[in-house]
């Protein structure tokens, strides 16, 4: 009994991972109240959740806290960016759903919409664990994020496919595992990141 209840077993250091996840959610919600606080809260979120997944766990609360602080113009900058790009792309959707025409013109503006509406959602799920882990300039966090995501297609696939399997779980299925929502998210996206963003250190950074 003591072995398996030791730090050092790893279904405990599973179970202290998943609980980590549910505090961070918590944290997250709650820092992303005032709205345009929600760039900062999800950089700070994936700040930790990569120390997680390279077992460098430490103070969450005060690591948060550390990154919410340090990246918080940034992020700010970049989520008010990204906003706006999602509204411009949703009354696009909705106007494009609602005037459909059986011609070649409609059918291109569809494909180029769904190439930009592809490309934004993989500058989402990449820029904010690129900011908890980077510094860069903002263009260059943009270009950087797509660039990665296209060129690791598989991770990308996969990030996707828990944000929405979380998403049908929560919604259609089992509404009380809203309690692990964005931290869970960004915790198992973080497992599937923290390589790829080691080959992104400095030294191959130019690459």
């Amino acid at each position: 009994m003591d072995r398996f209840l030791s730090p050092d077993n790893a279904v405990m250091q599973f179970i202290n991972k998943i609980v980590s996840s549910v505090y961070l959610n918590l944290l997250w919600f709650i820092c992303c109240i005032p709205i345009v606080t929600i760039g900062a809260s999800t950089t700070a979120l994936f700040y930790v959740s990569l120390k997680i997944a390279r077992n460098e766990e430490g103070g969450l609360t005060k690591a948060f806290f550390h990154s919410f602080r340090e990246n918080f113009k940034q992020s700010t900058i970049v989520w008010l960016i990204l906003a706006a790009v999602g509204l411009v792309l949703g009354v696009d959707a909705y106007f494009l759903y609602h005037m459909r025409f059986e011609n070649v013109f409609w059918t291109l503006i569809t494909a180029v919409f769904i190439a930009a509406a592809l490309a934004y959602a993989i500058v989402v799920m990449y820029i904010f664990p690129l900011m908890a882990r980077f510094q860069n300039t903002t263009a260059a966090m943009f270009k950087n994020s797509l660039m990665i995501g296209m060129r690791f297609l598989l991770c990308t696939a996969l990030m996707a496919l828990i944000y929405f399997a979380m998403a049908v779980i929560v919604i259609n299925y089992f509404t009380p595992l809203i309690i692990f929502g964005e931290g869970l998210c960004a915790l198992l996206c973080s497992f599937l990141l923290k390589n790829i963003l080691q080959q992104c250190e400095p030294g191959d950074a130019d690459e």
